[in-house]
């Protein structure tokens, strides 16, 4: 694995306080009706995608997601000013609009989405790593889900062909402790999702998923073993979300004071604390990278913002019509 240096620490710092405060913005501007439908944040989990870019070849491996999905193709490479605009509905998004929230995807820089049904995504990751090793192209394919997706039939039969198959993925679960408001402990008989992967024989286990160092030394394990032809991996990313499963979560289910506990291991503090521990960053420091995330959602806004509506003809552009579709007894 690429050595954590002060540098990388410091990247990580910046980069995950970015997307912190991208989130937080898109709350705020959520609650002004300027993006809407369903938002899922990603706040407390970002050590995850941090971990997981330090160990991919960014070059060519590739990444697959649920609908909490704003931040990942950012660190993948797209522009975060066009995620922005995509969830404002705008023309200059990453899908000219048409995708929004849960539907971010770049071709381009190998993000495959952003989906919005549950599981959905799993059989999609390893249909993808087939491709690349049906093709012969040296990718590996990180699949990510929820705890409650880990629940679906899906999730069995990808398993059992990425293990028959010995396809080139990583599939990782980011328990954050809640399908939506149902915690682990009421979704199944034992809280080691892990486990799941035993009884297919696939490599797998548990992840401190808030220190993104030990994010980083189990995805470099996975992947290297998956690059080399040593097949799959099920990684259970152990997290927490500080905000609620979508902005429309009232959060009964649990208490601020659980919250707080988590708080207490925020992946932003941790790095933080390294840095002035071990590295001697002084405050003033921090305020200038604070200063410089703050200016750079700033400039996302300001996109978003002035950027236009697509035009409706959009909407049609990859609609297929025949008129005499001979299957339809008469027009709808």
């Amino acid at each position: 694995m690429k050595k954590v240096t002060k540098d990388v620490l410091l990247n990580w710092y910046e980069e995950m306080l970015f997307w912190r405060k991208f989130e937080d913005k898109l709350a705020q501007v959520y609650i002004q009706q300027k993006v809407r439908g369903f938002l899922h944040l990603y706040n407390g989990q970002e050590a995850i995608l941090a971990g997981a870019l330090h160990a991919m070849d960014l070059t060519k491996d590739k990444m697959i997601t649920a609908y909490r999905n704003h931040v990942q193709p950012i660190g993948m490479g797209v522009d975060p000013k066009r995620v922005m605009a995509e969830l404002y509905g705008k023309a200059t998004g990453t899908s000219q609009g048409l995708g929004g929230s849960m539907h971010i995807f770049s071709k381009e820089h190998r993000f495959y989405g952003g989906h919005g049904i549950v599981g959905g995504q799993i059989p999609l990751g390893a249909g993808i790593a087939f491709g690349d090793k049906y093709h012969g192209v040296d990718a590996v394919t990180l699949t990510f889900f929820g705890d409650g997706a880990a629940r679906q039939g899906s999730l069995h039969e990808a398993f059992n062909l990425a293990m028959l198959w010995n396809l080139p993925v990583v599939f990782c679960v980011e328990n954050n402790g809640y399908a939506m408001g149902t915690s682990v402990a009421r979704s199944a008989n034992h809280t080691d999702i892990w486990k799941l992967g035993l009884g297919y024989e696939m490599p797998c286990g548990p992840v401190d998923a808030m220190d993104p160092e030990k994010v980083a030394e189990a995805m470099h394990e996975a992947i290297e073993r998956a690059r080399s032809g040593g097949g799959p991996t099920f990684l259970e990313l152990k997290t927490y979300r500080y905000r609620g499963h979508s902005m429309s979560d009232a959060q009964k289910y649990r208490t601020k004071d659980e919250v707080a506990e988590y708080q207490k291991i925020d992946p932003i503090a941790q790095i933080k604390d390294r840095l002035m521990n071990d590295h001697n960053v002084t405050e003033e420091d921090f305020k200038a990278t604070a200063k410089r995330v703050k200016a750079r959602v700033a400039e996302c806004e300001k996109f978003a913002e002035d950027s236009p509506y697509p035009e409706k003809n959009v909407m049609y552009d990859a609609v297929y019509e025949q008129e005499d579709y001979p299957f339809l007894p008469a027009k709808l």
